[in-house]
């Protein structure tokens, strides 16, 4: 039958008793399949991670243009790696670095989440925010 249609005979599934089989054209299934693929990939959005450094002595008016920074790369999607270098005497006191970031966190809230906490890393200080995905 499928000679006779000019057509290919597919096998759908080879344990079923008696077997499954469907006549179709599989060089345009094929060509159907790799075109939904590609349009798919087109329309997929990468998510970056994006990096901002804060000081943990940071002023408000820093942290403010800081947090505008954040924010336009939340609404864009894309998760923030927030990082704190800690120099000399400041490494005996990760709990103000800490405060900070829960600063910055505060000034960010309404549109994204903790992904990770506050974690110290020798020297550093790195916390993770990812965008409110919308339902």
């Amino acid at each position: 039958m499928a000679e006779g249609q000019s057509l290919d005979l597919v096998l759908i599934s080879p344990t079923a008793t008696p077997p499954v089989c469907k006549i179709m054209d599989y060089k345009k299934y094929r060509f159907d399949l790799i075109k939904k693929e590609r349009e798919e990939k087109k329309n997929r959005k990468v998510v970056e991670l994006k990096d901002i450094w804060l000081s943990a002595t940071i002023d408000i008016g820093d942290m403010d243009t800081k947090a505008k920074h954040a924010r336009r790369f939340l609404e864009d999607g894309d998760r923030v790696r927030l990082t704190i270098r800690m120099k000399g005497r400041q490494q005996v006191h990760p709990d103000i670095s800490v405060g900070i970031m829960n600063d910055f966190y505060e000034r960010v809230k309404d549109i994204s989440l903790i992904e990770k906490k506050p974690t110290q890393d020798g020297r550093s200080i790195t916390m993770i925010i990812v965008p409110l995905t919308k339902k």
